[in-house]
C-alpha cells in the first residue's frame, strides 16, 4: 500500500502568514503540521509516500521535509500545477500510485486514531473506499456523508447548504485502485473542480463497496487561525513531555510539564505549561502561560504570553501587554513604546514588524 499527502493548496485561510509559506509547514507544539501526517502513515507500515505540492510553496516543503529517510520512508514529490481538486491530485498522481491501492491525506489535517486500525478494516472488507467520518456543529463547511442505519454510505455532499447529516468527511480517506476510473469519469464541479466526493459518488452509484467509519479521537483541520490554536492546544495537551535541555537561572519558576530545547536560555521567567520552548531561544523576565508553543531562534524579552504559538526567530520585546490567542509569524518583531493594561490578539505573518505606540 502506498500514500498519498496533499501539500499544495493556496492556505488563504491562514494569510498573511500563507503568503510567505506553505500552510502544511506551519508548526503545530513546534513540529510542522504535515510531519504528523508522514509520522501517523510511517506508524501505520506505509513507507512509500508521495506528496502533492504547488508551485508556490513546494520547493519549501521539499527542502523541509526531505527525501523522507527522517521518517524512515521514501517521500516522492509530485507538483501539481494549480489547486484544481482534491481528485484532480489523484489523477496526476496515478503514475505514481499505479494499481496499489494507497490512503489520501489532506496535510493541514492531525488525527489521534491509529490508521493501522482502518487499514487492517480496508482490507478486511475488500472495499474500493473507506471514509472516516466525525460529527461536527457546522457541517456545511465540509463534504458530508449520508448514512443508512447499517452505517452504510447513500451519498456525500460537498459543502452542502442543507446538509443532510452532521457527519464530515475527516481529511483521511483509504482507497482502491477502482478509484481513478471514477475519477475519469467526473466532471469539474460549480467550484471548476474535481471533487474527491463527487469520486466516491460515483463508486457508490456503482454499488461499488464504499465503508464508513466513524472517528473515535480528536481530528484537527488546521486551515485557520482558530483553529491552528486549538490544535496546538490539543497536541500540548496530550502528548508533550517534560524535559529541559537548556539553560534556567534560579530566578525563574517552571510550573507544569515544559519542554526546553538545547541552547536556550530562561532568565527571571515564570513558565507554566504545558510549553514547548525551541532551541537557541532567550527568555528574559516573562510570563509564558498554558498553551504556547516557541519556536527555535525566538527571542522574548519582558513579554506576557499565553494559549499562543510563536514561530522561529521572532522577537516580542517590552510589550507591556499580554498577548494571548495570537500566532505569530517567523522572523516577525513585535515592540512597544507605551504600556496599557490590555490583552492583544495578533495574526503576524513572517518578518512582519508591529511597534504599538
Amino acid at each position: 500500500m502506498k500514500a498519498l499527502i496533499l501539500s499544495g493548496g493556496k492556505g488563504t485561510r491562514l494569510r498573511p502568514l500563507t503568503y510567505t509559506g506553505a500552510k502544511q509547514l506551519v508548526p503545530v507544539a513546534n513540529k510542522p503540521i504535515l510531519w504528523y501526517g508522514i509520522e501517523g502513515i510511517v506508524a501505520a507500515g506505509i513507507t512509500d509516500i508521495g506528496i502533492v505540492i504547488s508551485p508556490e510553496t513546494g520547493g519549501e516543503v521539499r527542502e523541509k521535509t526531505g527525501d523522507g529517510s527522517r521518517f524512515g520512508a521514501n517521500i516522492t514529490y509530485i507538483l501539481q500545477e494549480e489547486p484544481a481538486g482534491l481528485a484532480h491530485a489523484v489523477k496526476i498522481a496515478q503514475p505514481f500510485l499505479g494499481d496499489s491501492p494507497f490512503v489520501m491525506y489532506l496535510g493541514d489535517n492531525v488525527i489521534q486514531t491509529d490508521l493501522g486500525v482502518f487499514l487492517e478494516d480496508f482490507k478486511a472488507r475488500h472495499a474500493d473506499a473507506l471514509i472516516l467520518l466525525r460529527p461536527v456543529p457546522n457541517p456545511s463547511a465540509f463534504g458530508v456523508a449520508e448514512v443508512d442505519r447499517k452505517g452504510r454510505v447513500l451519498r456525500l455532499i460537498e459543502k452542502p447548504k442543507d446538509p443532510p447529516s452532521n457527519l464530515a468527511l475527516v481529511g483521511v480517506y483509504v482507497f482502491s485502485a477502482a478509484v481513478h476510473d471514477a475519477i475519469a469519469a467526473i466532471a469539474p464541479s460549480a467550484r471548476g473542480e474535481l471533487e474527491i466526493t463527487d469520486a466516491i459518488q460515483q463508486l457508490i452509484d456503482h454499488e461499488r463497496p464504499v465503508e464508513a467509519r466513524e472517528l473515535s479521537g480528536w481530528w484537527l483541520d488546521t486551515g485557520k487561525k482558530d483553529d491552528l490554536l486549538e490544535a496546538n492546544r490539543v497536541i500540548l495537551d496530550t502528548t508533550l513531555e517534560a524535559s529541559n535541555h537548556g539553560s534556567v537561572d534560579s530566578g525563574s519558576e517552571i510550573v507544569g510539564r515544559v519542554h526546553i530545547g538545547a541552547g536556550t536560555q530562561i532568565r527571571h521567567c515564570t513558565i507554566r505549561g504545558p510549553v514547548t520552548i525551541g532551541e537557541n531561544c532567550f527568555l528574559e523576565n516573562c510570563y509564558v502561560g498554558p498553551y504556547t508553543s516557541i519556536g527555535d531562534g525566538a527571542r522574548l524579552v519582558e513579554a506576557d504570553l499565553d494559549s499562543s504559538v510563536v514561530l522561529s526567530g521572532a522577537r516580542i520585546l517590552r510589550v507591556g501587554h499580554r498577548i494571548t490567542d495570537s500566532l505569530i509569524g517567523q522572523r516577525a518583531v513585535l515592540t512597544t513604546t507605551q504600556k496599557k493594561p490590555k490583552a492583544l490578539r495578533f495574526l503576524v505573518g513572517d518578518d512582519s514588524q508591529i511597534e504599538l505606540s
